[in-house]
């Protein structure tokens, strides 16, 4: 599996390279084992506090539904249902009573908001808090990343921005707007969406963690294209234009570049157009917008008004 540009993926490709025949292709949104006449779906996040959160913003409740919900959006990205959750934590002594309980409420109130239970995990005492989420799942009709063709559409799910928004409004020092504070603290998984999807045909897919401007390169590398984004297209969360002015740059491109939003980024077929995404929107209870198309080539490129605009998505390590 081909992986965009970025230091963090470089480091995924150097673990790829030695680990050699000892691993399964590496890069997609989930590991795919077919098992008789089914196709299990497994992923793992890791969420670390003041890296992809901090206490002070967030409840416990919230930063254990968060991190759920983030390891969900992979089996979304599949087109999967889940089926379970393995939790591991890691907290200091000081929180292993109430504040554990409550995190722990999020993480069953996220699995069960989408059919799935708690299987078990582990618990160990940290300095900080620390929260690896596993999924499981079936697949029916499994989409990876590298199946996108020349001539397909690129549509994506939802808003974007609205994480960004939050987080730029807490580093700043100041409180959220409710709407943005939602998006960041209350990521809803595409479970329904990308089964959806996957049953009309999808080539590949993705969901939207480190942004568009780095995951649609992701896409772009596994399937072997060029991918090009409309900028002036992009759905923007309400709480975007007032971000972006802060910011001093266009919404769209403030957008673009915003990460944790855990929408679907899908190349789809030609024959798939406004319709019936409108359709399968209704059907998921989430908008589906085109923003771009699938090319000969490679790589990923942005435009605004037929400028190309140069963008990066986010990496750990940069």
């Amino acid at each position: 599996m081909d992986l965009g540009p970025g230091p963090e993926f470089d480091r995924i490709r150097r673990i790829a390279q030695r680990l050699g025949s000892r691993a399964a292709p590496l890069g997609d949104d989930c590991a795919l084992l077919r098992i008789g006449n089914s196709t299990l779906a497994l992923s793992t996040d890791l969420s670390l506090e003041d890296v992809h959160f901090r206490r002070s913003w967030l409840s416990a409740q919230e930063i254990g539904w968060r991190a759920t919900a983030a390891a969900l959006s992979d089996l979304a990205a599949e087109g999967a249902t889940p089926i379970g959750v393995l939790a591991s934590i890691g907290v200091p002594a000081r929180d292993s009573g109430e504040p554990l309980q409550q995190l722990m409420d999020g993480v069953g109130e996220a699995a069960a908001s989408v059919g799935a239970q708690v299987l078990g995990g582990d618990l160990a005492e940290a300095e900080s808090w620390i929260l690896n989420l596993t999924v499981i799942g079936s697949a029916e009709h499994p989409v990876q990343r590298s199946g996108g063709m020349p001539g397909d559409n690129v549509w994506v799910t939802g808003v974007l921005g609205g994480a960004r928004a939050a987080l730029e409004r807490w580093l700043a020092g100041a409180e959220p707007d409710s709407a943005a504070r939602q998006s960041f603290a209350h990521p809803t998984p595409r479970i329904a969406a990308g089964r959806g999807l996957a049953e009309r045909g999808a080539h590949a897919m993705i969901d939207l963690s480190d942004g568009l401007a780095g995951d649609a390169g992701h896409l772009a590398a596994a399937s072997g294209c060029a991918i090009a984004i409309d900028l002036g297209t992009l759905p923007l969360h309400s709480s975007v234009t007032e971000a972006a002015r802060l910011a001093g740059i266009p919404p769209e491109r403030y957008a673009a570049l915003g990460g944790e939003d855990y929408e679907l980024l899908v190349a789809m077929p030609p024959e798939f157009a406004e319709r019936e995404a409108q359709s399968l929107g209704i059907e998921c209870g989430v908008a589906l917008t085109r923003i771009g198309t699938l090319a000969p080539g490679q790589g990923a490129s942005f435009w605004s008004g037929g400028t190309l605009v140069e963008l990066a998505g986010f990496s750990h390590f940069a």
